[in-house]
């Protein structure tokens, strides 16, 4: 999205402890603005106010926070509510907050403060062309809307992700909007084949953003732009000022017998082996019209990606037999959607190159379980190999963790992740040092080496013992063999010793 340099520049926040002491600070930001401060100033003020608001939701049973807010200011008799309010009676993103804070303002004023010399110029913008650009794929474009603001004139600039439903992933206000214009035409006509740049009707453009800001907000954890809730509310504001937006184009459902006989074209086109194009032709397909369903044979870089991370996160089920001819298939579905939809050599080239990145990628990350606990056995035999497996299983059960919220799966290979894995499953009270040396006897066991702590272990187990009672008794054993605890250094033979003791 371009160029994030000419935003308007974002004041610095307040540090703030509790919700009182934010409305405080925003009652301070208000009361700052002077007599004569640009409208465009006001609503902006407003609309970051606003998004502080996306990442402090309210608790349950109390109103939004928008709503507290109002009350709030209408509680304080003081210009700087009068200023909140007037800027919240115009800039607030729901019809319910607008009319509070009208009436809180009207209490306000009611109680002898001036209504601000400025408030009747908020909100009147009128807006002018618009222009979309992006890339020839179709998935995505950032889309520009012109306003003025009285004599001067801004833009506003949402990058729409059609990959997902066209969504606004991000949003920015932007001084010189000509300029823009300038450089998206100048990016078109510097590569005609891979760029595309036009003008977009204002009902359309209303339609695009309006549905765009929807479908982000209807995401529990969207994934935007540090600038998306700080611009948020003064893009409806200033929206209102469009025509009404275009109607939705009417998308058809596709009958089984529809989505059929595209896969047998695809098939028939492919030159692949019929049973693995099929099957993997109509995930292709499946994938489009679950994702992109006014256009589901388009085709993208991108919409590609999400198809892949859709088979490896399991979205999509895939019988192993068709594994290996996911490549072949997939790049035989770009070359087949890509003249369809009569893309240049040029494009189709530059498609086929973005995919075939993506596919390495894919064919890096495609590893099963046992793939990875099978490291580095090449050369073992059949029994040597079920050995193995059973003594790395052992040491790390699991391969799956949990880092920010989110489930990952990591490789055990690699010492670093293995210790992460190690972590992940050590109990909260654990002594540092004792979890260190837990970490350490894992490591001894993937590799084997000293091959006394899986032979220990396995006499452990024919005990009956539970594997956490056999991780206590290893430990114990390395632990009273040190002999620098700091730099865990021990006794490799009194190691050994202890370990036969068990």
């Amino acid at each position: 999205m371009s160029p994030v340099s000419r935003a308007r520049k974002k004041a610095p926040q307040p540090v703030t402890h509790s919700v009182t002491g934010l409305f405080k600070d925003i009652l301070n930001d208000f009361s700052a603005l002077g007599a004569d401060p640009e409208p465009v100033d006001v609503e902006l003020l407003a609309s970051e106010v606003l998004g502080q608001f996306h990442d402090l939701p309210a608790e349950d049973g109390e109103a939004p926070l928008g709503l507290e807010l109002i009350a709030f200011a209408q509680r304080k008799i003081t210009p700087g509510a009068a200023a909140l309010l007037a800027a919240l009676r115009v800039v607030a993103e729901s019809d319910v907050e607008r009319k509070a804070a009208d009436a809180g303002l009207q209490v306000v004023l009611g109680r002898g403060i001036p209504e601000p010399a400025w408030a009747g110029a908020l909100g009147r913008v009128t807006a002018g062309e618009c222009w979309r650009t992006g890339d020839v794929f179709g998935d995505e474009s950032s889309l520009l809307t012109v306003f003025s603001h009285g004599d001067k004139v801004y833009g506003l600039l949402a990058l729409l992700d059609y990959t997902e439903g066209g969504r606004v992933r991000d949003l920015v206000v932007i001084d010189g909007p000509a300029d823009v214009v300038a450089e998206m035409r100048e990016q078109s006509d510097a590569d005609p084949e891979l760029v595309v740049f036009e003008a977009v009707d204002p009902a359309e453009a209303h339609r695009l953003i309006a549905d765009g800001l929807a479908a982000t907000d209807h995401l529990d954890e969207a994934d935007v732009s540090e600038d998306y809730a700080r611009f948020h509310a003064v893009a409806l504001t200033w929206c209102r000022a469009l025509p009404e937006p275009a109607l939705v184009p009417e998308v058809a459902e596709w009958s089984d017998a529809e989505r059929a006989a595209v896969v047998e074209q695809f098939v028939a086109a492919s030159g692949e082996d019929a049973e693995a194009a099929r099957a993997i032709g109509a995930l292709l397909l499946e994938h489009g019209l679950r994702t992109d369903p006014g256009n589901p044979l388009r085709v993208g870089p991108e919409k590609v990606a999400r198809f892949l991370e859709g088979l490896l996160g399991e979205e999509y089920e895939l019988d192993a037999d068709h594994e290996d001819a996911v490549e072949p298939v997939v790049l035989a579905w770009v070359q087949w959607t890509g003249e369809r939809a009569h893309l240049t050599e040029t494009a189709i080239a530059a498609l086929d190159e973005a995919v075939q990145d993506y596919l390495s990628e894919y064919a890096d990350d495609d590893d099963s379980p046992l793939e990875r606990y099978f490291a580095d056995t090449s050369e073992l035999s059949p029994t040597e190999l079920a050995d193995a497996l059973e003594r790395r299983m052992f040491a790390v059960p699991s391969l799956t963790t949990e880092i920010d919220e989110e489930e990952v799966d990591l490789d055990p290979n690699d010492p670093e992740q293995r210790r992460a894995l190690v972590i992940a499953e050590a109990d909260e009270d654990e002594e540092e040092q004792r979890l260190i040396l837990r970490a350490t006897i894992v490591d001894q066991l993937w590799d084997n080496e000293p091959a006394d702590v899986w032979q220990a272990a396995e006499r452990l187990r024919e005990g009956e013992l539970d594997r956490d009672e056999i991780f206590e008794q290893l430990i114990d054993a390395l632990e009273n063999s040190l002999l620098d605890a700091e730099n865990l250094e021990y006794d490799a033979d009194a190691y050994v010793e202890a370990l036969a003791e068990l």
